[in-house]
């Protein structure tokens, strides 16, 4: 009887976690705001009732996919920017990275990418919030940079700003070529990276 409780919030755990791949499956189709609560339940093979013991609504439910979609990435997302490298190997690292993460995880790049824009003003302000909270850490790493020495606090958020803007961009941009040839998944790596490149220019000479 001890380990009742826990076996419990175990299957409690994975039946959230069912619920959000459901839905995450099924917004592959269509847009949050179409979504409906029976559609996801029918896909788990559980009762409409018990949605309401994980998530308050469909548009709650569409900020823990933010939340799975974007809250791991921030390491990912100071890495990229870290002084440690000169600037080409950064901007190949980051490349690399994103590209990587949209591989892995093409349903929820696409998510983001389809609902940061969306009908669901919850959801909307939750990735709005997460991308304001990578503008803030990309700013502290850029801050570490004897290249930003002279730079004022709000020119430091633009760049990072600017920065998080292009990932993003990336992103999509592999998203768009993950089923095309080599060749064109190349020309795609190639021209995030002389999009980098370009705000590293401007970077070098905005004090000018």
């Amino acid at each position: 009887m001890s380990h009742t409780p826990g076996v419990r919030q175990a299957q409690k755990r994975k039946t959230r976690q069912a619920l959000l791949d459901a839905a995450l499956a099924l917004l592959e189709e269509q847009s949050l705001s179409s979504l409906g609560l029976r559609e996801v339940t029918r896909a788990v093979g559980v009762a409409p009732t018990a949605f309401y013991r994980h998530f308050r609504s469909t548009a709650d439910l569409g900020v823990a996919l933010v939340e799975e979609a974007l809250g791991s990435l921030h390491p990912m997302i100071r890495t990229t920017v870290s002084p440690a490298e000169d600037s080409d190997e950064r901007i190949a690292r980051a490349v690399e990275l994103i590209a990587g993460h949209v591989a892995a995880h093409p349903a929820h790049v696409r998510f983001v990418a389809r609902e940061r824009h969306g009908g669901v003003q919850p959801v909307r302000e939750a990735i709005r919030e997460q991308l304001a909270r990578f503008a803030g850490e990309v700013k502290d790493e850029l801050a570490e940079d004897p290249v930003s020495a002279g730079w004022s606090e709000a020119d430091l958020l633009m760049l990072a700003g600017l920065y998080v803007d292009q990932m993003l961009a990336t992103a999509s941009l592999f998203l768009e070529t993950l089923q095309a040839p080599e060749e064109e998944r190349r020309r795609a790596a190639d021209t995030a990276t002389r999009q980098m490149r370009l705000i590293g220019v401007g970077r070098r000479h905005w004090l000018d």
